[in-house]
Order: structure tokens, then sequence, then C-alpha cells
């Protein structure tokens, strides 16, 4: 599989420039299957010669995502994957800063179009995009755009992967499979969890997906680094478990991790949500909120990716509650914070203001982040069309979680209890619950 990339940026070193614009385009080597793009707001000034070229304004990237908001889906979109551009250095330096910003080390294999066409379509006048595109007959739209010029490196791969095949080259291996066609065929395009399992039946990874089909198909197509290499090397045989619903294959991965400690999941288990928002209240009485790296068995109020991200997410509660920016470690000022001379902040910092008013606003910035009650059930979509899937908690604990048929009625809840499969709780499964409430505002909860 390869991932087909374009980027717009704010300048030409990726040192120093940002990305504006991203378009990815998942491509299996015959057609394209997947097309993502965005505009990036790159939180600086787009320089005028950039502007005229790329016809991106500040104003249009003022509302747009913040590259760490959309950092998880441009690593889930591209795990596994080759990394295809039209002088791939470029796209995938600025691409690789922008990650490393983040303290996230970005790997990927690269294809470059502008070395393979010289390599298969050679005695071409030029292999600029514009230039190469225009004697193959492939038409652009939107020139130096990010979808615009994404799709036509991917038609131009094409005609390059066809030429490939005709000089019987081997730049493109046919990817293999340490598993028989028959039972790849028989995995599953579902939600749930999947086992590894070494020559001797034991299990050496366990992982999650909303697809297990493609997600082991993604596993085995991995070389980026030497541990995937090896643990593709040592699969044997494979198993699974449908879920249904994500939240139930988020808690049992955890839960099986935990028990079975397989070999290849040790340092790979580390959390994605790797900081939190916390709250404690100082010796005069005042709630303070605070982002942190999560560590040991604290149980945030939130989790994020990344720590701007956290930040970014307090400054707004901050704004929104009139909340003193001090009291929420954003101000590091000593004294009275800066906020006060801007009437944003009402004196807390200084006493001003009684901490039961003062504790009443952070109180009500944070009550959507915490269980709406101590007792209830999630209810998400089931493993079939006629069941639904139940997480309880009870006492603001994380008890177990079952199936029970969606024929039910919510005047009698004894089949919720009885359908539930006991399960331990601990800091891990309440920050998945949470999370999961919180990005899914869809789902049903019942309350008892």
């Amino acid at each position: 599989m390869y991932a087909i990339i374009d980027v717009e940026t704010t300048g030409t070193a990726a040192k120093y420039g940002k990305l504006t614009e991203i378009a990815i385009i998942l491509h299996d080597g015959t057609a394209v299957s997947e097309t993502y793009s965005t505009l990036i707001n790159p939180e600086c000034n787009i320089p005028y010669n950039i502007t005229r070229l790329t016809g991106i304004t500040n104003e249009m990237v003022a509302d747009a995502p913040k590259f760490y908001e959309i950092a998880k889906k441009i690593i889930e979109l591209t795990a596994g994957k080759i990394f295809v551009a039209h002088n791939a250095m470029f796209d995938y330096s600025f691409v690789k800063e922008e990650f490393s910003r983040l303290g996230y080390d970005f790997k990927r294999k690269t294809i470059c179009t502008v070395k393979l066409g010289r390599k298969l379509l050679p005695d071409h006048r030029s292999y600029s995009l514009g230039n190469i595109c225009a004697d193959l007959k492939i038409q652009i739209n939107d020139r130096h755009r990010a979808i615009g010029d994404a799709l036509a490196t991917a038609k131009l791969f094409e005609i390059l992967i066809q030429q490939n095949n005709l000089l019987e080259s081997s730049l493109f291996v046919e990817q293999t499979y340490p598993l028989s066609k028959e039972r790849m065929a028989a995995i599953p395009a579902k939600t749930g969890i999947y086992y590894f399992y070494d020559a001797h039946n034991t299990i050496i990874y366990i992982g999650k997906s909303k697809d297990i089909h493609q997600r082991i198909i993604t596993h085995f197509g991995n070389s980026q680094t030497k541990k995937a290499i090896e643990m593709r090397s040592r699969i044997s045989d494979i198993s699974w478990e449908e879920t249904g619903s994500e939240l139930v294959a988020l808690l049992l991965e955890s839960s099986e991790i935990k028990k079975h400690k397989p070999l290849y999941n040790r340092s790979q288990r580390r959390s994605a949500f790797n900081f939190g928002l916390f709250s404690f209240e100082d010796s005069s009485g005042y709630l303070h909120l605070k982002i942190n790296k999560i560590e040991r068995d604290e149980i945030p109020l939130t989790t994020f990716h990344f720590q701007q991200e956290g930040l970014d997410y307090l400054h707004t509660l901050a704004q929104r509650y009139a909340l003193c920016k001090k009291l929420c470690h954003l101000d590091n000022n000593t004294g009275a914070c800066f906020s006060t001379q801007l009437h944003e902040c009402q004196g807390a910092c200084r006493g001003l203001e009684c901490a039961e008013n003062y504790n009443f606003r952070v109180n009500k910035s944070i009550h959507p982040l915490k269980f709406r009650s101590q007792n209830f059930f999630v209810i998400d979509q089931g493993r079939t069309m006629d069941e639904d899937a139940v997480i309880k908690i009870s006492n603001g604990c994380f008890v177990g979680f079952g199936y029970i048929s969606n024929d039910y009625t919510f005047l009698d809840l004894e089949p919720f209890h009885d359908c539930i499969q006991k399960y331990h709780d601990n800091r891990d499964t309440r920050i998945i619950i949470k999370g999961y409430i919180n990005r899914n505002k869809h789902l049903k909860i019942i309350e008892f």
C-alpha cells in the first residue's frame, strides 16, 4: 500500500517552515482507495510570495485545524504504507519536522516519483510535476494546491507502475503474507481485537481495530522498523474476536494485554493519550487546573495526544469561564496574572475573589468531563444488527461489559445487569471510557 502525499508550506526549509495544507491519497498499486485533504493553520504568517504561488491566504487557514489536531489522522492513514511524493524529500521533511515538534519520530519508507521518473521514463526535458504531466497528458487541476498536485502525482505513479511492470523491474515488490490466502480471506473486516501467535502458540502481540482485516494486512506490510520485521517473521497463526463496539474493543485490548503481557506490546503499549487535565485544591481552598504528563496511577479528567492540544483546550476553558490563568498554570508571571489587567480574571490569584465563587466556575467548566453519574450503562453497537453492547460503571468504577438483545425496554434493567462479564477496574479503563464518551456524544447512557 502507498500513501501519495503533497503538502503546501510557508517556505522552502522544513526547519523554519510550517505546513499550510496536506493531501493524502491511499493507493493499492492499482487504484485509489481513499482520499484525505485539509488546510492547516500554521500558527504563523504566510509570506506574500507563497500566497501568490498557492493561493492560500492567512484568512483561509485562520479556522483550519492546527497540525497536532490532525497528527493522529496522518499517522493512521500512513501506517504501514510507503510515503510517495514528487520530490519526496521535500514533502517528507516537512511532515517529519512537524511531528518532531510534537515529540514524535515519524518514520516511513519513501518513493520519489522524480527519481523514479528519471529511471523508468528517460529522455524527458524536465521532471518537474508540471512538465512531466504535460508530456504524459496528465491534467492538473488546482496546480500548487495539495489535492490537485497529489491527484496528478497519483496518475503519474500509476504510469510508473505500469512501466515498471513492462521492464520486469523489482522496484515494486508484490506483497506476501505469513499465512495462507484462505486464512487471510477468513479475517473479518469488523471491529474487534486480534492476536498474533508464534510457533509455540504463544501470544506475541494483541491489537485492536475497527477493521481487523485491513489492520492485519497493514502489519504484514510494515517494514519500517526492525521490530515490525522481526514480529512479522515470528507470526505462525492469528485469531480474533469481534466486539462490534469500539469501546468494548479498547477495553478488551487493554485487559488482554495486561493479562498476557505479549512480547511485542511491551514498549508499544504506551498510551496514545500522553497528557491529561488534572484538578487539585491548594492550601487556600482554590481549585487549580493543570495539563500534566500522565504518570503512575493518576486518573485525569480528560486526555490529550499532545501537550499543546491540552494547553489550547485549557486556554479555551479559561476564556469561556473567566478562570484565572495563573491558577490554570497558563501564566508563569510572578504576582497577579496578566489577565487581571484585561479584566478577564476576577482576582482569584490575589485572593480578591472568594474560593467558593471561583471554584463554582471551575467545577462548571469541568462538569462535562466527569461521569454524568456514578452508576450508569453505556449502550453501544453490538456484533450483529440484533444486539447492543453494554458497558457498566458502578460507584464510578468500571465493572465490565456484555451483550444484550436490542428488543429491550428501559423499564426493566435486570437484563442489563445480568449480561455483564466482570473485568478489572483501573486507571486505563477509566481513561478509555471517559475519552470515548467525550468523543461520541450520540451514545445512549442509562443511569441506575
